[in-house]
């Protein structure tokens, strides 16, 4: 089972709520894994801890194109399907460009003089750690200017075990990395805020979803902090609201200290239990 935790935009309180039903589920006795998909900037170690059992390199092979050997007759050009190929076949010149390069292998394929060769280049780590006897973390790290962290995130939910309930922390938008998040997701939680801002960019999120036909509910965060324009609209679109997160001091004061609201008040801890108790009339957490 994999839920994923997502947002429109960044900042209405994704990773907030994906540590919280983390640890809730932990407390339930579940065998839970977590998965900080967000590589470009990954802070749930900032409030989950524990020993790290493995770290691993994500490599990817970047062609080279030998001047000396190419006839320049540019099929490594016309079948690359991400542009990372230039070819100026009036000088003549070409050059393989490795930050767009997605190593699917076509160029090298289709290379009839053997011209093009591949290197191996370092995308960035996936590191693995132990937090309790029930609960496992997997951080996703790409190296700085790292064109797209994709492989490493497909690489990383690729070694998901099928005996673990995974909560997959999404990255923020719409973008390359969310879809290879939610393409894996059984179910999502799209978190939002009460603003006009979290409410465009929600909209924008459930579009997506419903292109891949993918089941989702939201979690209203702050909420009491807008009006009712976001409320109406689930409404009007049918979509399920699985648990309003008041706009409440206390709570930032516990987020602000690196603690686990669920761990500090019983209170909160019962709503993110009825949050569990929602997800499961749409799909069965086993």
């Amino acid at each position: 089972m994999k839920i994923a935790i997502a947002s429109g935009k960044g900042g209405t309180g994704k990773t907030f709520v994906t540590n919280n039903l983390y640890y809730t589920l932990l407390k339930q006795g579940k065998k839970v894994h977590i998965v900080d998909c967000d590589s470009e900037e990954p802070n749930v170690g900032e409030f989950i801890s524990g020993h790290i059992t493995q770290t691993q390199e994500v490599f990817q092979n970047i062609p080279v194109i030998d001047a000396t050997q190419c006839i320049y007759c540019g099929k490594c050009y016309e079948y690359c399907s991400y542009n990372a190929i230039v070819y100026l076949p009036m000088g003549p010149f070409i050059q393989a460009i490795g930050e767009l390069c997605h190593d699917c292998g076509a160029c090298s394929l289709m290379c009839e003089t053997g011209a093009i060769t591949e290197i191996p280049r370092r995308l960035g780590t996936i590191t693995h750690i132990d937090v309790t006897g029930q609960g496992t973390m997997t951080e996703l790290r790409a190296d700085i200017g790292v064109y797209t962290p994709v492989p490493i995130l497909k690489k990383a939910l690729s070694q998901i075990t099928d005996d673990t309930l995974n909560l997959l922390d999404s990255p923020p938008g719409i973008s390359c990395p969310f879809i290879a998040t939610a393409d894996q997701a059984d179910f999502l939680v799209l978190v939002t805020e009460p603003t006009p801002f979290g409410l465009n960019d929600l909209k924008l999120t459930v579009e997506t979803l419903r292109e891949l036909k993918k089941p989702f509910g939201v979690v209203i965060n702050r909420a009491g902090l807008g009006d009712n324009t976001l409320y109406q609209w689930l409404q009007a679109e049918q979509i399920p609201l699985l648990l309003e997160i008041p706009f409440d001091r206390e709570i930032a004061r516990i987020y602000s200290e690196g603690q686990i609201l669920v761990n500090c008040n019983e209170d909160y801890l019962k709503q993110f239990e009825q949050l569990i108790t929602n997800i499961n009339a749409y799909i069965p957490i086993s």
